[in-house]
């Protein structure tokens, strides 16, 4: 890992939690610089001043604003959102972050998972490349609804040539749903409101 900043944001309430895992990252002797936010809404002024790599956010703190937390994380796709998790809660609300870390974890598990975060992070802003035009046509049928193999019978290609286009969608944009994708698709003008199948 080179000597580049990795900002994270901490958006946990407990004063202690916050505490015991910033000791943690601090002492890695990696170059983490971390704030602590009251809640999800300071995020984004934060991302715009700083530029924020990772989000770690307690799930409770999402419990009843996970379609708030949905957009959010769509439109800063650049971010890896971290759930840590120390109570239980349903799979369905810990599917929405990018990985997870438990507070029970020894903290040189949680270091080395910090370690491949900021890899990622890496590789995300050295893979800003221009989507291929065959990338670009799938890009346009998933946002319509079409499925892989449809998508292959469309462009007249093997399923396996449709998901390796889809992998290297995701590498280069540093996006992964599907609902992300669309919003970039739109900005980027690559489609129209018109075009996407809700």
């Amino acid at each position: 890992m080179d000597r580049k900043r990795t900002n994270i944001a901490v958006i946990e309430p407990s004063h202690i939690v916050y505490e015991g895992l910033m000791n943690i990252l601090l002492r890695s002797g990696n170059h983490f610089f971390i704030y602590r936010l009251n809640g999800l809404d300071e995020l984004q002024a934060l991302h715009e001043k700083e530029g924020i790599h990772v989000a770690i956010v307690n799930p409770g703190m999402i419990l009843n604003r996970v379609g708030a937390f949905r957009k959010m994380k769509s439109s800063l796709h650049e971010i890896i959102w971290v759930g840590l998790v120390y109570s239980i809660f349903e799979p369905e609300l810990l599917a929405v972050f990018d990985s997870m870390v438990s507070i029970s974890d020894e903290p040189e598990k949680m270091i080395r998972q910090f370690n491949r975060f900021s890899g990622t992070v890496k590789n995300r802003s050295d893979r800003k490349e221009q989507l291929t035009d065959r990338e670009t046509d799938v890009l346009i049928l998933l946002t319509k609804g079409f499925y892989n193999k449809e998508i292959a019978d469309k462009l007249s290609i093997s399923i396996h040539t449709v998901i390796s286009h889809r992998k290297n969608i995701n590498e280069k944009t540093g996006i992964k749903s599907l609902s992300g994708l669309t919003v970039y698709a739109l900005s980027k003008k690559i489609v129209s409101l018109d075009d996407i199948t809700f």
